[in-house]
C-alpha cells in the first residue's frame, strides 16, 4: 500500500492495536439541538476517537456555532479540530480568528478554501486552501496540526484529475500535515488517489471520510451537490427499497462496513466518520468493525 498510510507491511493494515478513528459534527441550530448533541458526543467519546471535528459554513456563516461547539468539545476533554474556510476573508480577520482558536487550546485545523455565500464575489486575500495553509504556518509556526481536504473522485471544479492531484500536492507543500477525504463508496478511487499523490512525492496520511447510508434522498442530494459518486448498483438498491427505512439502514450498514474493511485491509491510516450529528449508525458500524 502507498506510504501515505500507516507503517507496516504493504497492503496490510495495523489493526491489532487501537485503530485511529475520528468523528465529524456540524453546529446545532437550536438550544434543544445543542442539548441533545451533548449525549451524542458522550456516546461517541466512548470509542476513544483521536479527535472530533466541527464544520464551518460558507463564508464562515456558522462561525459562532462552530467555535461554540469546539469550545464545548475541548471542555469535555476531547481534542477538537475546527474547520476553517478562508475564501473572501482578509488576513487580519483570519489571524484574529485563528488566535481565538489557539487561545482556546485548539491544536488542529481543517484548512479549507470554502464556498462564498450566494451573491458574493470572490474578494479577499485567500483564493485557495494552500494560501490559508501557508498563512497559518507563517503566523503560527507548528502550533496547529493542519488537515486539508482530498477528493479521491476528483474535485468537481478541477480541470482534470492530474490538475487536482497537483493542487493537493501544493497544499501539502504549503505545510499541511495530513488530509481527510470527501466521502466515497469505491475503495479503488481512494487507492488510486493515494498512488497518484505518491507519484508526486507526497507521503502524508490520507484518512478516508466515511458517510453513513441511512437516508437515500438525503444521500442523493448531498452527492449531487458535492460531486461524490454513488455507484449505480447502490442507487438502484436504494431506489428499490423506496420508503423502507429499516432495509435502507441495514443495506447501508453492510455497504459501509465492507468499504471500511477494504480500506483497513489496504492500509488506510484511520477512518473519519461523518456522523450527521447522530450516534446510532456510527456506533453500530464501530461494533461491526471491532473498533
Amino acid at each position: 500500500m502507498p506510504t501515505a498510510c500507516r507503517e507496516g507491511r504493504p497492503g496490510v493494515s495495523n489493526v491489532a492495536t487501537a485503530f485511529p478513528i475520528s468523528f465529524e459534527f456540524f453546529p446545532t441550530k437550536t438550544p434543544e439541538g445543542a442539548a441533545k448533541h451533548v449525549q451524542v458526543r458522550k456516546d461517541l467519546y466512548a470509542r476513544q476517537p483521536e479527535f472530533c471535528s466541527v464544520t464551518y459554513g460558507a463564508g464562515g456563516s456558522t462561525q459562532a456555532g462552530t467555535f461554540s461547539m469546539v469550545r464545548d468539545i475541548q471542555a469535555e476533554g476531547m481534542q477538537a479540530a475546527c474547520h476553517f474556510s478562508c475564501i473572501g476573508a482578509t488576513s487580519e480577520k483570519v489571524r484574529s480568528e485563528l488566535q481565538q482558536l489557539k487561545d482556546m487550546g485548539v491544536k488542529r485545523i481543517m484548512a479549507l478554501r470554502g464556498d462564498l455565500p450566494s451573491g458574493y464575489g470572490l474578494g479577499g486575500e485567500f483564493h485557495y486552501a494552500s494560501d490559508l495553509v501557508a498563512f497559518i504556518r507563517k503566523e503560527f509556526g507548528d502550533w496547529f496540526h493542519i488537515e486539508v481536504a482530498a477528493y479521491p473522485e476528483t474535485h468537481p471544479q478541477a480541470k482534470s484529475p492530474d490538475a487536482d492531484l497537483r493542487a493537493f500536492a501544493t497544499k501539502i507543500q504549503a505545510g499541511a500535515n495530513s488530509a481527510i477525504t470527501q466521502y466515497f463508496y469505491n475503495a479503488d478511487a481512494y487507492l488510486r488517489f493515494v498512488e497518484g499523490i505518491q507519484a508526486l512525492g507526497v507521503s502524508v496520511p490520507v484518512v478516508p471520510g466515511i458517510m453513513p447510508i441511512t437516508n437515500s434522498s438525503q444521500l442523493m442530494r448531498f452527492s449531487d451537490a458535492t460531486g461524490a459518486e454513488i455507484p449505480r448498483w447502490i442507487r438502484l438498491r436504494l431506489q428499490a427499497y423506496g420508503d423502507d427505512v429499516a432495509s435502507i439502514r441495514a443495506f447501508g450498514l453492510d455497504v459501509v462496513a465492507r468499504l471500511c474493511e477494504q480500506l483497513r485491509a489496504n492500509g488506510a491510516p484511520g477512518l473519519h466518520f461523518y456522523t450527521m450529528n447522530q450516534s446510532a449508525f456510527t456506533l453500530e458500524l464501530c461494533d461491526r468493525l471491532g473498533l
